[in-house]
Formats: C-alpha cells, structure tokens, sequence
C-alpha cells in the first residue's frame, strides 16, 4: 500500500518483492539509449578549488567547438555581433568570447583550410 521493493535479477527481468510478481526490462532499448549517450558531445568543466583569483576568463581554461567551416562560423558570429578576438588567419583556429568573458576556441575540422580575406589580414582583438 505504501513502498513496493523490487529486486533485480540476472538475465534482464526484475521481481516485485512484494508481490512476487515477473516484471520484464526492455534492455535492448536501455543498451540502445546508453550508446546514444556515449556517442552524444560532452562536455567537462573542472572547478578550480585552490585560493587563486581566475581573470580573464580563464578560471577553467576554455571551451573548444570543432566547426565544418571556420570562415563561414566566423562571419555568422560576427554578423550576430560576436567579436572574433583571434581571427582564423591561418584556416584552422580562432577564438572568441562569450558574453560572460570565457575564452571559446574554435577549430576547422579536418585540414585546415586555404587562407583567405579578410582572415588572413586581420589583427587581433582584444585576449582570449
């Protein structure tokens, strides 16, 4: 009336303990969901414990996002009025700040690409 206890046994069933009862556990579609998960992007923040003053946005070091074309990121972040603080000059990385200050590093997945205007001209702005 109140709990119900249930035990879980070998070969994918589980029982009402209460009850007695068989309950059968979908663990194909279990094992299906975890690999998803497993496949899906991750990402790991680390907390600095220690008593040093983190500025700059650099308390955790920075975020890196691999992007399928570095011009083409880069101008959308800056027609959306993003300033890109290290232009992709080289076709292969550049950062910008999000708008708490933390560095986001953005990478040109595969080979890098060939440079081009007006990323291989600009200057820097700002740190990253």
């Amino acid at each position: 009336s109140g709990s119900v206890a249930v035990r879980w046994g070998m070969g994918g069933s589980c029982t009402d303990a209460s009850e007695g009862a068989a309950l059968e556990v979908n663990h194909r579609a279990l094992e299906r969901y975890i690999e998803q998960i497993r496949k899906a992007p991750m990402v790991e923040l680390t907390h600095n414990w220690d008593e040093h003053q983190y500025d700059g946005g650099r308390n955790f070091g920075h975020l890196a996002y691999r992007v399928k074309d570095i011009y083409a990121t880069c101008q959308k972040l800056m027609d959306g009025g993003v300033t890109i603080n290290r232009p992709p000059r080289d076709g292969h990385m550049a950062f910008v700040r999000s708008p708490d200050g933390i560095s986001i590093e953005l990478l040109q997945e595969g080979d890098r690409l060939p440079p081009q205007e007006p990323w291989a001209s600009m200057q820097n702005t700002g740190a990253w």
